[in-house]
């Protein structure tokens, strides 16, 4: 649920000090929009830490989470690869602090760096793996089941993520989580 990427993180770690005019550390309260849905998208980011939502605002007014990005996950690639605006909003939840990559130098390390190249490819192809795999499994099981998994892979989970969070996170509205939260307490 909360996506990691240890591998991303360690490599902009070492290489921070060696170009310093590639990656800049921001730091980023709380509730902050790194990223506005239907928006140009200047920067690729790595979280150092914290989390951030990625979601998709609906014409409908209902927000959609794709998924939570936890400590080395990227953003923004995608946008930056494909000069498109930005498909979801991206927002922390908890104060973070990211790695910001400009446009020209994601694309002059993706270009040069094998190893930043090779990276962001298994990132991608992780985020590929993950949506299907969790699309697949939100499909085939009860929306219960589906929460029973998560409150099981992340006990902490309601003392770090809101309760509407979660809610769209499964795709329901706020009442229907309270419901089934109050059948799994029985």
């Amino acid at each position: 649920m909360i996506r990691t990427n240890s591998e991303l993180l360690e490599y902009v770690s070492r290489n921070i000090k060696n170009t310093t005019t590639y990656f800049i550390e921001e730091k980023i309260p709380k509730n902050h929009i790194l990223i506005e849905q239907n928006q140009k998208v200047p920067y690729a980011y790595v979280i150092q830490t914290g989390i951030a939502k990625c979601y998709l605002t609906e014409d409908t007014g209902n927000d959609f989470i794709q998924e939570f990005f936890g400590e080395g996950e990227l953003f923004g690639e995608i946008e930056i690869i494909n000069e498109s605006l930005s498909f979801c909003a991206i927002e922390s939840i908890s104060d973070m602090v990211v790695y910001k990559i400009s446009k020209i130098h994601f694309s002059e390390l993706l270009q040069n760096d094998k190893e930043f190249n090779a990276l962001i490819v298994k990132a991608m192809a992780n985020k590929i793996k993950y949506k299907a795999i969790r699309h697949s499994h939100n499909q085939s099981h009860s929306i219960k089941s589906n929460l029973l998994r998560l409150k099981k892979q992340f006990p902490q989970l309601m003392k770090i993520i809101s309760k509407q969070d979660i809610a769209n996170y499964l795709g329901i509205t706020l009442r229907s989580f309270n419901r089934i939260l109050k059948e799994i307490d029985k």
